[in-house]
């Protein structure tokens, strides 16, 4: 009888913990979409933007769009990944003060981080419009480097709308609002759409068009979002122009590019494959080909980019409000959903690998290329699933120099240089180059895995990045 009525308690008292289990789950689920969702089709809807213009860019000609990869992927993408992580800055500040209930900071960070990424644009300018003689000195085809030089002058505009973009994103996304941008970057996505096909297709404007459309999008983009903080209801979080943004710069100067080194060493693994491409035999099908697959993999990557965008919300947050314990279990769950998303988006790529590149190109070479790097493509978005989660974590505790360090001894000083001997010293051509990159990417996600038994110490970090978190009027 004893027994029977402990072996009814052990059940009972499973069963309550599965139940809590998954109530937690579930809970942490609904938190994470909400901010995950809208955060995903942001990044879909302006990623679209350079992905639709290179599909119609594509259909001109083989030369045309391998000089409009070269430019989005090395030179705009130079570009879009120092500002993407130097923006990534306030993930951590604005994430943490808006755990810790200090309202007031985060428009106060958001313009130190303009003031910051501004004064970079202008170190990054002399690339852009030199860009024509830097591709030839590193070998690339003085035919395709011409014309990228001329469309990466064309292009600069869209340069100083990163700097004003990608701050006013993340001062959103630490308050959760996100679905304003969501909508925002869909309205400027349906206009770019038709502006796109007039200037390209029906003007025949070609890659001059292609230059108006994006630069005026990306600043439509930006005028929407300002508009919406400046009239929006943000008055604990905003409360004017104020100069306090000159004010404790070196904290957040250190962190700023500390996160652009993170992410930016990351992003341009991309941006190196693209080069090497261009030194190999056929650098016109090498260039559309890997282009091609860059560009279908980012497309895909915006999902693992949203989870990294909420799952620096979420970690910033909590640890903000002293909540350390709560960060792991929100980094399994994420991580979990994104390998299921993921490995859906493998199957497809699998299945269209013979039909998806007759959406960029009518060349039967390199629609032939695209399919045979596409099983290198599918390992490399598996991999996606799990590595950027973890560098949203980094973002969100403030450890993006650690996460630097990381990424440079396994990306640049083992992946980059195995890639180079194997693809080029004994000619194992693009995939074995590509495999060498990959095998990097899984030593990456281990280290970061192994540094989450350091969340607690990342609460410390708050009082010393981005200046005195206090009440601004009082300064």
């Amino acid at each position: 009888m004893s027994s029977n009525s402990n072996s009814n308690g052990k059940e009972e008292n499973n069963q309550g913990i599965s139940r809590s289990l998954w109530t937690d789950v579930w809970g942490e689920t609904k938190k994470i979409w909400y901010i995950a969702a809208p955060a995903i089709l942001t990044s879909i809807f302006q990623y679209s933007l350079a992905f639709l213009s290179q599909t119609l860019v594509g259909h001109i000609g083989t030369l045309q769009l391998a000089a409009f990869g070269i430019q989005n992927l090395v030179v705009s993408g130079l570009g879009f990944g120092i500002m993407l992580g130097m923006g990534s800055a306030l993930e951590t500040l604005c994430g943490q003060a808006y755990g810790a209930g200090k309202l007031d900071m985060l428009g106060i960070y958001m313009q130190r981080s303009w003031v910051i990424l501004l004064l970079t644009v202008l170190l990054i300018l002399p690339v852009y419009i030199f860009s024509s003689l830097l591709l030839k000195l590193i070998g690339q085809s003085a035919e395709i480097a011409d014309l990228a030089g001329k469309l990466s002058i064309w292009m600069i505009p869209q340069l100083f709308a990163f700097a004003l973009n990608f701050p006013m994103q993340k001062f959103l996304q630490a308050q959760s609002k996100v679905f304003a941008m969501m909508w925002i970057s869909f309205g400027v996505l349906v206009f770019h759409s038709f502006l796109s096909w007039l200037c390209i297709i029906k003007l025949d404007m070609g890659l001059l068009g292609a230059a108006l459309t994006l630069n005026l999008s990306w600043w439509l983009m930006v005028l929407g979002q300002l508009a919406y903080i400046l009239l929006g209801s943000f008055k604990e979080s905003w409360t004017g122009f104020s100069w306090l943004a000159f004010v404790d710069l070196s904290g957040f100067v250190r962190l700023s590019y500390a996160s652009a080194v993170m992410l930016c060493l990351d992003y341009w693994t991309s941006m190196m494959l693209i080069i090497l491409a261009g030194l190999l035999k056929n650098p016109k099908i090498q260039v559309d080909a890997t282009s091609i697959c860059m560009n279908v993999e980012g497309w895909l990557f915006m999902v693992p980019l949203g989870f990294m965008a909420a799952i620096s919300v979420r970690v910033s947050n909590e640890l903000g409000a002293g909540n350390p314990r709560a960060v792991k279990f929100s980094v399994w769950v994420m991580v979990s959903m994104s390998l299921i998303i993921q490995t859906t988006f493998v199957i497809i790529v699998l299945v269209t690998r013979n039909d998806y590149p007759a959406i960029f190109t009518d060349d039967k070479l390199v629609m032939a290329r695209v399919s045979r790097i596409s099983l290198y493509l599918c390992i490399n978005i598996f991999l996606c699933s799990v590595q950027p989660i973890l560098s949203g974590v980094a973002i969100g505790a403030g450890w993006q120099t650690l996460v630097a360090y990381i990424n440079i001894a396994c990306y640049y000083l083992v992946g980059l240089s195995a890639a180079v001997i194997l693809g080029f010293k004994f000619n194992l051509g693009l995939e074995v180059s590509v495999i060498a990159i990959l095998f990097n990417t899984i030593s990456k996600a281990g280290l970061e895995i192994k540094d989450l038994d350091s969340v607690k110490l990342a609460e410390k970090r708050l009082s010393t990045l981005g200046g005195q978190v206090g009440d601004p009027s009082s300064e």
